[in-house]
């Protein structure tokens, strides 16, 4: 039902019970008309024969009564009329009449009771109302009726009971009450015209304004409203279609600009302004995240960010992030959940053996049982590729318990992309920042970390050394007679014989091990919790591989051998500084007694004169 109907249809059942309330009240109120004037009349007649049968009693002609109560039965509307005697004048004067006895019990009440009893009889045809009046005994009347009857103050006499046709005034009414309904549905039809008249316009108007409303909350502004009104109306619907005209230009532009960033998003909904308003307060999350790891130092920070937004954000309970090396193909671990890993080991070593790398392309297990060959999962998982430049890639794994649970997190993946897309600069640049720094913090000449690292490394590491009872032995290498290469053949040769022994330190150590240039001819290594007789067995061998190496110099063939010294923390000093000292003079040991020796520190060969 349309808002034209349903006003009509509440003004037509206003009018209509105001109709019912009037013909209600009309009927009620004749029906009381009728009904006092009939008792109004029986009062009065029962005075005026009080009066008559009084005046014949003083005159002696009772016996000529019945030709007077007859003419006063004569009166119009009185039906019927008789008298009644007490027993007390029946007692007093006999009988009377024939029919001056009680008829009925109504009769025989009111002469017990000496009160009025009133009665309607109604059938569909006629009405009837009958009234009996009783005559009651007074010395106070004129004249006084104990002069003439035997009788006690306020004994019953007699009683008079009449019958009265009302059945015209009922008609009466039903004949006014037939014409005020007339009149009421005649009006009821007037004020349902204007009403509709005056109205259906602006009942129209308002169906306009509710089908553009719903039409825009779809988001189609392209409705234009439209009304026959000439007053405020037509300003409205004007006002609104200049309004939606607004709209119109205005989303169009929001959805267009917004279209691009929808295609990668997880929002899935009909109408259009509830997309957008998603979209829009994602868009506001991505832009947050963005402003905030553009201030974080380096790019472990930005990962940090990133997981903390993989858990809170999208729940994922079981994932991990891997970083690769283009160049190397090596993958590394940022971060994982638990302790189990997503993949075999030969993933880590090669990345080439991870499909998501090797297809740049995004792997479901739902798409095809055991996808990937080395995935060492036995749940669903995805593993999910971004590429953030030519050298660095980063890989998201995650799993879920059964299908129906995966799907739900692959959902997010459209909006987990624009956050690797917000953070793909951030990542890039942190990343060169950390090249330059690390190239700072690099010999140029053989690419092992210099002192300035060296120094860096230690101030950090020291306190957790001390903490985590790590230990660290300390090999001070130099090359023996090297100012001799430099003044004979160059310092290109000079060159060439360092970067032999870098090469030589590389291969030697494990990775956790720590390769220094500490300074010209002068190499460091940190060999990371080794036994005494390891890192003896290590110097050896970087001593031996050295001595073994052969140079070419033109027509000269040149060996060189070094010397190395050997000290160890913390079971020799409780400061890696002191150590490198201890193992800088269990070198220069090894140079003043005959060079190309492994000297390992002991305590007398330190004065104690120098300070650290």
């Amino acid at each position: 039902m349309n808002a034209n109907r349903k006003i009509l249809f509440i003004v037509a059942l206003m009018l209509i019970g105001l109709a019912v309330a009037t013909i209600t009240n009309v009927a009620l109120n004749f029906r009381d008309y009728g009904y006092n004037n009939a008792i109004e009349k029986s009062k009065m007649t029962a005075e005026i024969v009080r009066d008559g049968l009084t005046a014949h009693m003083v005159n002696g002609i009772m016996d000529k009564r019945e030709f007077f109560l007859g003419n006063i039965a004569n009166i119009k509307d009185v039906q019927a009329l008789w008298i009644v005697r007490a027993d007390s004048v029946i007692k007093q004067y006999g009988e009377g009449m024939q029919n001056e006895k009680p008829r009925d019990a109504m009769d025989r009440k009111v002469l017990k009771e000496g009160i009025t009893v009133r009665e309607i009889r109604e059938d569909p045809k006629n009405a009837v109302l009958r009234v009996t009046i009783p005559y009651t005994a007074t010395a106070y009347g004129n004249p006084n009726c104990l002069t003439c009857h035997n009788v006690q103050e306020g004994d019953v006499l007699g009683a008079i009971s009449m019958e009265f046709n009302i059945n015209e005034i009922r008609q009466t009414g039903a004949m006014t009450i037939a014409k005020i309904f007339a009149i009421n549905v005649i009006f009821i039809i007037i004020a349902l015209w204007v009403t509709n008249h005056y109205f259906k316009p602006y009942m129209k108007l308002f169906d306009n304004l509710q089908n553009g409303i719903k039409r825009a909350r779809t988001g189609d502004f392209s409705f234009r409203f439209t009304t026959s009104l000439k007053d405020a109306g037509s300003e409205v619907a004007e006002q609104m279609n200049t309004l939606f005209q607004k709209m119109e230009d205005t989303f169009g532009g929001i959805k267009h600009n917004l279209n691009t960033f929808a295609s990668r998003s997880n929002i899935c909904s009909s109408d259009p302004l509830s997309t957008a308003g998603v979209i829009i307060q994602e868009l506001s999350d991505v832009y947050k995240f963005k402003k905030t790891i553009e201030h974080d130092a380096n790019k472990d920070a930005v990962y940090d960010r990133f997981i903390y937004i993989l858990k809170e954000k999208f729940h994922f309970h079981h994932f991990a992030l891997y970083e690769v090396d283009k160049t190397t193909k090596e993958r590394k671990l940022i971060h994982i959940t638990d302790h189990k890993s997503f993949c075999l080991p030969s993933a880590d070593k090669d990345t080439l053996e991870c499909r998501a790398f090797r297809t740049a392309s995004d792997v479901y297990s739902t798409d095809f049982p055991n996808i990937c060959a080395n995935c060492a999962e036995d749940k669903e998982y995805s593993c999910i590729p971004f590429n953030i430049n030519d050298d660095l890639a980063l890989i998201l794994s995650y799993s879920a318990k059964d299908t129906e649970t995966i799907e739900m997190m692959n959902l997010a993946l459209p909006s987990i992309k624009n956050y690797f897309e917000a953070a793909k600069a951030v990542i890039e640049s942190r990343t060169l920042m950390d090249k330059l720094r690390d190239s700072s913090l690099r010999d140029g000449a053989t690419g092992l970390y210099n002192r300035r690292f060296l120094e860096e490394f230690i101030d950090k590491s020291s306190e957790q050394a001390a903490r985590s009872n790590m230990s660290y032995a300390v090999l001070m290498i130099d090359i023996d007679y090297f100012k001799m290469i430099n003044d004979t053949y160059g310092h290109d040769a000079g060159d060439i014989v360092i970067k032999s022994l870098s090469e030589i330190l590389v291969h030697a150590i494990r990775k956790a091990d720590l390769p220094v240039r500490y300074g010209g001819e002068e190499f460091l290594v940190l060999l990371h919790n080794t036994t005494p007789e390891g890192a003896l067995s290590v110097a050896e061998k970087i001593r031996t591989a050295f001595n073994e190496k052969k140079f070419q110099f033109g027509n000269d063939t040149v060996q060189k051998t070094l010397s190395i010294g050997i000290a160890h923390f913390p079971s020799q000093a409780d400061s890696i500084w002191k150590v490198i000292k201890f193992a800088d003079i269990a070198l220069y040991e090894g140079k003043h007694t005959g060079r190309n020796r492994v000297i390992e520190f002991e305590a007398r060969m330190f004065s104690g004169g120098d300070q650290f």
